[in-house]
């Protein structure tokens, strides 16, 4: 095949592997992780350590619940990390925003791709169990399972669109347990990511292909999204959250889209510890909270 030839809408392999490779539109990168971990510690050293529970019974299946005041709301964060990576504690530096603000802030652990043998179902399980943990167990920490929030970035983002199209009937919690999600950066739809390199260490398949692209799943979502991207992401970062909002605005549910000017994949999500940065504000608005 032609080093020119399109392999995916108008992508050569290449663009379409740079367009999955965050570090080519994001040189910043681990300036900014390093900047997550850090500022998370600061966190920790200035409320406390989180209140650890588990939600399953895997070492990984952990969560870290930052308290507000009983009977506060609950926002609950999946991170990003391409699949392979990220944990729960590096993911902490929103927590004193959502406390002062009066909400709970929980971050959830959940496995890599590379410890499932490349498979992503078994993190969408973990990722819905943990909320649905949460909704069951509120109570355990003073949160309000009525005012149960989701907010996620990156692959974060990917699987908290699948737990937006859960039948969570199957999970012993009501059919709309969560108020609104509020997805940054994420991937709606596989069929880019597959054709890209990054299928070098995620196995995908046709079944977990259409299970696990929300795109294709619209109908069942049941609660208020606000999608938000930045301005300096990749082509298909950009595409995706434009995509996945049009088909929800079509289907007439409930979306909001943020295009943040002048962020790009990492930057915004920063964003979600600055209650008047792009996500802060917007996860904030969501939760009917003041800053």
């Amino acid at each position: 095949m032609s080093a020119m030839a399109k392999v995916f809408l108008d992508y050569t392999q290449k663009e379409l592997d740079d367009a999955y490779d965050q570090l080519v539109y994001a040189p910043n990168r681990d300036q900014v992780l390093a900047r997550f971990a850090h500022t998370s510690e600061l966190v920790r050293r200035r409320i406390g350590e989180p209140e650890r529970f588990a939600y399953g019974s895997t070492p990984v299946e952990g969560l870290d619940v930052y308290k507000a005041k009983p009977g506060a709301p609950v926002n609950v964060f999946v991170h990003g990390g391409a699949w392979r990576q990220g944990l729960a504690k590096n993911y902490a530096f929103p927590a004193e925003v959502f406390r002062r603000a009066g909400a709970h802030f929980v971050a959830i652990d959940f496995a890599s791709v590379t410890e499932t043998g490349g498979d992503l179902v078994p993190m969408a399980e973990q990722v819905r169990r943990a909320i649905a943990w949460v909704y069951l167990n509120a109570s355990r920490f003073g949160g309000d399972p009525q005012r149960l929030y989701v907010s996620a970035s990156s692959s974060g983002a990917h699987l908290a669109g699948v737990a937006a199209t859960t039948d969570w009937t199957k999970y012993g919690v009501p059919a709309a347990p969560v108020k609104g999600y509020a997805l940054c950066s994420g991937m709606y739809d596989l069929r880019g990511p597959r054709l890209s390199k990054r299928s070098s260490y995620v196995a995908f398949t046709d079944a977990m292909e259409e299970a696990l692209s929300p795109q294709r799943h619209i109908e069942r979502v049941n609660a208020p999204i606000v999608i938000l991207y930045g301005s300096l992401e990749t082509p298909e970062f950009q595409r995706q959250s434009r995509n996945f909002a049009d088909a929800l605005t079509r289907a007439g549910k409930s979306c909001e889209v943020i295009r943040a000017e002048g962020y790009n994949h990492f930057e915004i999500a920063e964003t979600l510890g600055n209650p008047f940065g792009p996500m802060g504000r917007a996860v904030l608005a969501q939760m009917k909270l003041e800053a």
